[in-house]
């Protein structure tokens, strides 16, 4: 019973980590084509500060408590014979990364210091949803 409360968890942190994955992203995009110092790049940063500390850091944090929670509880033995479970943990590291970059974009626009426009961050705003369909594959197919 402890697993699947473990499990759900798990899942609820998913969904918000990549709801936050996915609109961060989409931010930006409206936030190149602000006037640096405007009232309407103040207004993306309050917005992008509070969805980044508030959302997706937290639930980063939650989605890997969680599942390395259910790693450790479902055994050694079952970990290494789960080569979709080493796939999966692969591009939930690479999200991470991803994760990383979106904070170091957010510190960009945060100094007014964004060179980059609208049309790049909407490029980088489908990479989260790549990631997601491959991540969900490999979790619910388990293809190996």
């Amino acid at each position: 019973m402890l697993y699947l409360w473990i499990k759900a968890l798990h899942v609820i942190s998913v969904i918000a980590w990549m709801a936050g994955m996915l609109y961060l992203p989409r931010l930006f995009v409206y936030h190149a084509d602000a006037a640096p110092g405007s009232d309407k790049s103040e207004t993306f940063k309050i917005m992008e500060r509070r969805l980044l500390k508030a959302i997706i850091n937290p639930a980063m944090i939650a989605t890997w408590v969680f599942g390395l929670t259910m790693v450790y509880l479902m055994g050694w033995d079952a970990f290494v014979q789960s080569h979709w479970l080493h796939a999966k943990l692969l591009f939930v590291l690479v999200m991470s990364g991803l994760h990383g970059y979106f904070v170091r974009l957010f510190k960009t626009f945060a100094a007014d210091r964004n060179t980059r426009p609208a049309k790049f961050y909407r490029i980088v705003n489908e990479i989260p949803t790549a990631l997601l369909i491959v991540i969900v594959a490999l979790a619910v197919v388990k293809p190996f």
